[in-house]
């Protein structure tokens, strides 16, 4: 059953080496890749099916013990990650499929669109089920030059330019996580995450410190936290619809995964929570703030996403298990409905031919089909009852109710202000698209809108009410998610043993016994 840990990244990665074969057969590459990502999310579903009976599976690539080889985990956490993101990029590969990749069709490379596609979902994967930050790393790098590709299709001026900065930005987090990976070796002796969950303890408070921020800034900027953010507003309107959506949906919450595993596995009890908070409830506020400025819809729902993702750190710098079951939660809610209004925002412009909304309008009477779909994923990002948004938003208040400090508080406020505010940025989009009245050269376009396009954003929406549906059970295995990354014992029992896992718990002081958190002496 461990083999079925590899399968999330061989298979896209297969799946692209093929397409790129049969780069001149567009029908074949496009049928191949569905069919790729078709078989990744049946992985998903196995895998999330095990882990829920064995709590951790580990596969051990070529049989290599955990220190010297390369080690795959996959915990409740990862499981349903996969399954979200794959979900979501198989509905986004088919909505694509109906759409030109770019406005320019003779002068883009369509060929390589499929070929990157699935080297960006291997990344993605690779990122989810490492054991080691070496090998976060490389799921990072490939899931960031495949982004580079899908940014600049087309060759236009804005995308070049917008791709530029992107690709900076991009490298200088990715320099600054290679800088921290040699740091934590230099420091620890592995990269192991498993090990390190038991190394890290033995370093000097100040190592320990530094060591986090490094790794905090550079996962921070790729999970555009504020104030690593300002590169994502420019960087993603630019982009053709399917691989904003993609882009929205998945590579923001790559970087949050990772920060969950840092300040749970790695630094648990984190001296810089408070710096957590304090970066999410910025995040929060200048995020919306961004958004009610903009008279574009593409820039305006980027801005929630920079947002949003205060949401998320919210839950992480409680530390709390309620708090990390409702950013856990919100994780896998946000990925589907940000993706999923990029989407509607794609079949706005189909039939509106530009996503400025000073220029669109009368969209509800001219493309009613269009309007609903934009307006479900839209009620569920402000957190409307009953959607998802406003279950994950009320579990993260919860939280913040029980966390009782002043920092919990002012999240809380920060986070209803946000939710207003995120109302009022939509209500704005909905008056402008879809109420007044729109100009004649929108009225005289002739444009059938693609049953595949409102189809994927159909399913995807059918998926969002999921979450909505079974948001008790899911919250139930967030939950338990929460708890086995905040307890570390399952993950590093299953990757290194038992008497790993105990040095979790218990220490040797100076006089060689065995003791507990408090100091006392443990026996047998």
């Amino acid at each position: 059953m461990e083999l079925l840990l590899a399968l999330p990244v061989l298979l896209p990665l297969g799946g692209a080496a093929v397409t790129l074969i049969l780069r001149h057969h567009a029908r074949v590459q496009m049928w191949l890749a569905i069919l790729t990502l078709v078989a990744i999310f049946t992985v998903a579903i196995v895998l999330g099916y095990h882990v829920t009976q064995e709590s951790v599976l580990v596969l051990r690539i070529g049989g290599w013990t955990p220190q010297i080889g390369i080690t795959l985990v996959a915990d409740r956490l990862t499981a349903l990650m996969l399954l979200v993101s794959s979900f979501v990029t198989l509905a986004v590969l088919v909505y694509s499929s109906a759409q030109t990749v770019s406005e320019n069709t003779e002068r883009t490379p369509v060929a390589i669109y499929y070929p990157t596609y699935l080297a960006l979902v291997a990344g993605v994967s690779m990122a989810f089920v490492a054991g080691d930050l070496f090998n976060l790393y490389v799921g990072f790098e490939v899931l960031l030059a495949a982004s580079y590709v899908l940014l600049t299709l087309g060759g236009s001026a804005s995308r070049v330019r917008a791709a530029t900065t992107y690709v900076v930005v991009s490298l200088l987090s990715s320099v600054i996580f290679l800088a921290g990976i040699a740091a934590v070796y230099a420091a620890a002796g592995t990269v192991n995450m498993a090990e390190l969950a038991v190394r890290l303890d033995g370093v000097q408070p100040g190592t320990r410190m530094i060591l986090e921020l490094m790794l905090l800034v550079a996962f921070g900027i790729k999970a555009a936290l504020f104030p690593l953010s300002a590169w994502l507003p420019d960087s993603y309107p630019t982009a053709p619809a399917p691989v904003t959506a993609v882009f929205a949906g998945l590579l923001t919450k790559v970087g949050i995964y990772a920060i969950l595993r840092l300040e749970t596995l790695l630094f648990p009890a984190s001296q810089i929570s408070n710096l957590l908070l304090a970066a999410a409830a910025l995040s929060l506020i200048i995020g919306i703030l961004g958004a009610v400025a903009q008279t574009d819809l593409k820039r305006v729902l980027s801005f929630t996403l920079v947002s949003h993702m205060g949401y998320m750190l919210f839950g992480i710098g409680m530390v709390t298990q309620l708090g990390m079951a409702a950013t856990i939660f919100y994780v896998a809610h946000h990925i589907v409905v940000q993706s999923t209004l990029f989407l509607a925002a794609g079949l706005i412009e189909h039939r509106g031919g530009t996503t400025n909304l000073i220029k669109l309008g009368g969209l509800q009477k001219l493309a009613p089909l269009v309007a609903i779909l934009f307006f479900i994923p839209a009620m569920n990002l402000a957190g409307i009852p009953p959607f998802s948004g406003f279950i994950g938003k009320v579990g993260l208040i919860e939280a913040g109710i029980a966390y009782d400090r002043p920092a919990g508080w002012i999240l809380i406020a920060a986070s209803v202000i946000t939710s207003l505010l995120t109302l009022y940025a939509i209500a704005k989009i909905w008056s402008r698209a879809f109420w007044q009245e729109p100009d004649q050269e929108i009225i005289d376009r002739e444009v059938r809108m693609p049953a595949v396009m409102t189809g994927a954003t159909a399913a995807m929406i059918a998926f969002s009410l999921l979450l909505t549906f079974l948001a008790g059970p899911i919250m139930n295995y967030a939950g338990e998610a929460a708890h086995s990354v905040l307890q570390r014992t399952p993950y590093v029992s299953a990757v290194l043993g038992d008497e790993a896992a105990e040095e979790l718990i218990y220490k040797i002081d100076g006089e060689g016994h065995r003791v507990d958190s408090t100091g006392r002496e443990v026996t047998g």
